[in-house]
């Protein structure tokens, strides 16, 4: 069976598609195709409050595209949901009926709550027992935090500060205590350590910087010096020595202080970086809802 997920956010939108093999118990999915294409919807939402039609149309092909892919590799179901900037959109709605009617890809335009709820579908099974975790999700328009007690969500909440939208030095600084607060009013067992958990292309990408050689784990000095390292390089800089994406360079360094705020305000002194987003999320989720089956032990396989 051959799924296929499409992730719709502020800053990219991703395509993915896997083969999925089932052994007893097991579930493994292996990579066929991902595919990222930074088409920015958050530049003109958070902006201007509405898609442009220029960036419709823009949309409009890379749809095409994606299904043309999904269709090349005879998948037989596939999910697409639309993130933060789709949802602020005052034409989110007509811009997700007009992809629908020119397309044929149906878009599932989904609360923050939902989005946390897909994206820890991908997070859970890299969770242990007994330990405390936070996992930070910093997306183009938004944040999702979440904290587990082991396999156990606490609670969750998503707030509006991401890579891409733009806030005054005093919004940016009421997020961060409004941040602040939530985490210190669901705090368990204060002396206990907590493990952060960062995902989204940011980290992923600040992870690949520190250049480490397995583990998945960075520290917290680490990434403080980071992005510092980082902050040292203008933007052309950032492109033509750190080997950036356009739509990567101008966004990194406010997303890297989102991750280290929260850290510190959590007490956690080191992040798992598990290199998995709601694109994995939705796999599942998908899997789940057309097998009719509950994931067990679930394998992801990179392409072989």
């Amino acid at each position: 069976m051959k799924l296929a997920a499409i992730d719709i956010g502020s800053n990219a939108i991703r395509l993915q598609i896997v083969n999925v093999f089932e052994t007893n118990d097991l579930v493994s999915f292996k990579k066929l195709e991902y595919l990222r294409f930074p088409l920015r919807l958050g530049h003109d939402v958070f902006k201007e409050g509405t898609i442009s039609a220029a960036v419709q149309e823009k949309f409009a092909k890379l749809m095409q595209t994606f299904k043309l892919l999904i269709e090349l590799y005879e998948v037989k179901h596939y999910s697409a949901v639309a993130t933060s900037a789709m949802r602020e959109a005052a034409n989110g709605e007509e811009v997700r009926q007009y992809i629908q009617d020119t397309v044929g890809v149906n878009i599932a335009i989904i609360p923050g709550k939902d989005e946390a709820r897909i994206l820890n579908k991908a997070i859970i099974p890299n969770l242990e027992d007994g330990r405390q975790y936070i996992h930070i999700d910093v997306g183009g328009g938004s944040t999702e935090l979440n904290l587990f007690n082991g396999k156990y969500l606490i609670d969750s909440r998503s707030f509006k500060i991401g890579s891409v939208r733009k806030l005054s030095e005093q919004d940016r600084a009421k997020t961060f205590w409004h941040i602040a607060e939530w985490i210190h009013n669901r705090k368990e067992n204060q002396g206990k350590s907590v493990t952060s958990i960062g995902t989204g292309g940011n980290i992923n990408k600040l992870y690949k910087l520190a250049n480490k050689a397995s583990g998945r784990i960075v520290s917290l000095a680490e990434l403080k010096g980071l992005r510092a390292y980082v902050r040292e390089f203008t933007y052309d800089q950032r492109m033509a020595i750190l080997k950036m994406n356009p739509d990567r360079a101008d966004v990194i360094v406010p997303a890297s202080e989102i991750y280290v705020r929260v850290m510190e305000d959590m007490g956690s002194d080191h992040m798992l970086v598990p290199r998995v987003g709601l694109k994995d999320g939705l796999i599942y989720e998908l899997y789940e809802r057309v097998s009719k089956k509950n994931l067990a032990q679930i394998e992801f396989l990179e392409e072989f």
